[in-house]
């Protein structure tokens, strides 16, 4: 199985991006694993939120495959611990043929792209930085690498 983040915006936080670079490099031991970062929109001042998460939508779905699964990064999203994740992440390697995980924009996901969703996944209840989502996610996937694997990166 191939695993994708689609994310929407570079990361401007230079020290995010080394943590995400770090734990991109790390997932590809375990996964064939890329990054993919469809550019911010340009003059939406005279847009509303709504034609903004259209906008982005329609660029997120063109990246997207016909028979890929696609998860989304999302507050309403179930929220796992992160044996659960690496239970999930293992079930997911099994069944499907490319997993592709998506951070949306500030203002999240179109109905479009929430329709095509296979699945939502919640981080937590807190709310964190476009940003720092990227690299919290990043970790907990090669987390879930290593417990699938029973190293000793993650303690119970």
């Amino acid at each position: 199985m191939r695993a994708e983040l689609i994310l929407v915006g570079k990361t401007t936080d230079r020290h995010f991006a080394a943590g995400i670079d770090d734990y991109t490099e790390r997932v590809k031991h375990y996964m064939p694993f890329e990054m993919r970062v469809i550019p911010e929109l340009k003059n939406t001042k005279n847009l509303s939120t709504g034609q903004q998460k259209d906008k982005e939508g329609e660029a997120i779905l063109r990246t997207v495959g016909e028979g890929d699964t696609v998860v989304l990064l999302d507050e309403h999203g179930k929220e796992m611990r992160s044996v659960e994740f690496a239970s999930w992440l293992q079930k997911k390697q099994a069944a499907a043929r490319k997993l592709v995980f998506v951070i949306g924009g500030p203002y999240g996901f179109s109905s479009a792209v929430y329709s095509r969703a296979n699945e939502l996944i919640s981080l937590s209840k807190m709310t964190f930085s476009h940003q720092m989502v990227r690299l919290v996610f990043a970790e907990q996937l090669y987390r879930a690498c290593t417990i699938i694997k029973g190293e000793k990166y993650h303690h119970e």
